[in-house]
């Protein structure tokens, strides 16, 4: 069977445009574009063969099916030549069983899907490998792309500058002045892309990227880009094939720029449309205090959206006034009964304290999301009995100032409560015997 996607109007307009144009939102009324997916075609393999060849692919060595995301390639980029993908094994990555921290907040059957823990570092690798992949095929097809462009608060730029290193494109990278950590701005560095440090947030980057992509002959890689959409949609996937195809009770995650919710909301409604699921999970998107326009409209029933301008966050990566993807993320949490709920600066960093403290090292964008939850255990939103996971979208190593500062007791707003800093003693094992008899037992 030949599967076939194309671009359509999310609002539904009618408009369509194959894969391979340089387009990015619909020319009658402005909207978005979304990858649209036979269906019908999908339909010829029964919900039991899908499953049982996924499970063949699942992390193999034959390509390109050591990614999590090629694996599943029929629903994602369909018709690809092989020769045009660039992977790094991305995908597939541990989802894993909280049980500690879990206990600690009385929600034993909590699970945090480590998206960090891929080639870049954090979940934008899964978006990035579908679209420098489909560059790659349209510039060998003849197509005069130049280069390949973002505005980012840190990793989009980190996972655009190395797939377009793997596959010999150039890129260009926008980034806010002093508003992302030093690993996230040395990565594109390292990876040779032309990175301009701009005096303005991401949403003024994104104004800057926008015009400088318009003629065509630069490709915008931000998530308002549907291809990167459907490489981030098997996050969904993932989690409920590790789940041995069952559907948690919650998915939360963090959102700033909204298009990872849209993309988990779509994957999971493509499980349900083929027969893999019967039921969704309720989604919460969490936001932080000083960025959360879509906690706002939440608030406000969703009857009305106003930007705002995001105040400085330890979460630097979802510091978005403006989203792009409002629109999708609103859509797919009517059709998921989901929530959306916010932490404070000293929330999150005393949620990534304590998680920490279990053993886990989350960015403190993951850390967002783990404060929703323990606010909606409070509010008895979340049952105590039910299963939930939360995605993890960066690793921490790349906040390693935001941790730094946490346990020097340096961050604005923030009680350091478990802050634990090194003990300096002389070279003598006697004083670190007695530094260590004065401890109280283990609990």
């Amino acid at each position: 069977m030949t599967y076939r996607a194309r671009y359509a109007c999310f609002a539904g307009c009618g408009e369509h445009h194959e894969l391979d144009e340089v387009i990015y939102r619909c020319r009658n009324c402005g909207s978005l574009l979304d990858v649209e997916h036979d269906v019908e075609a999908l339909r010829d393999r029964a919900p039991a063969a899908w499953m049982n060849l996924f499970e063949r692919r699942w992390m193999r060595t034959e390509w390109p099916y050591g990614s999590g995301v090629w694996g599943k390639r029929e629903w994602v980029l369909p018709g690809i030549d092989d020769a045009s993908i660039v992977s790094f094994a991305e995908g597939g990555s541990n989802l894993l069983w909280a049980e500690r921290y879990g206990r600690s907040i009385g929600l034993p059957d909590l699970w945090v899907k480590q998206c960090g823990n891929s080639h870049t570092g954090s979940f934008k690798d899964l978006g990035m490998t579908v679209l420098v992949s489909a560059v790659r095929e349209m510039i060998r097809r003849g197509r005069p792309v130049r280069a390949v462009a973002c505005a980012s608060t840190g990793d989009t730029s980190a996972a655009l500058s190395a797939y377009c290193a793997a596959a010999g494109i150039p890129s260009l990278v926008l980034l806010p002045r002093d508003k992302v950590s030093v690993a996230q701005l040395l990565q594109p560095l390292a990876n040779g892309a032309m990175v301009f440090s701009l005096d303005t947030d991401f949403d003024g980057c994104m104004k800057v990227v926008q015009a400088l992509t318009a003629d065509g002959s630069i490709y915008l890689a931000n998530s308002m880009n549907s291809l990167r959409i459907e490489g981030q949609k098997t996050v969904a996937m993932e989690i409920v094939q590790q789940f041995e195809w069952e559907v948690p009770d919650w998915i939360v995650l963090p959102g700033g720029n909204l298009g990872n919710v849209y993309a988990l909301g779509k994957g999971l409604m493509l499980m349900r449309d083929l027969g893999l699921i019967s039921k969704l999970p309720r989604l919460c998107v969490a936001q932080a205090a000083n960025a959360n326009p879509l906690y706002r409209a939440y608030v406000a029933g969703f009857d009305r959206y106003e930007p705002i301008t995001a105040t400085r966050t330890s979460a630097s990566a979802i510091q978005i006034g403006a989203p792009v993807s409002i629109d999708r993320a609103i859509r797919v949490l009517r059709a998921t009964d989901g929530v959306v709920e916010q932490a404070t600066e000293d929330e999150l960093a005393d949620a990534a304290a304590r998680a920490d403290r279990t053993g886990m090292f989350n960015c403190p964008h993951t850390a967002v999301a783990l404060a929703a939850v323990e606010k909606l255990i409070a509010a008895g939103t979340i049952d105590p009995s039910q299963r939930v996971v939360v995605v993890s979208t960066a690793h921490g190593l790349k906040f390693a100032e935001f941790k730094g500062a946490y346990h020097q007791g340096r961050l604005d707003g923030v009680t350091s409560r478990h802050a634990n800093r090194p003990i300096e003693l002389p070279a003598d094992v006697d004083a670190v015997r007695r530094v260590l008899d004065a401890q109280p037992p283990p609990t």
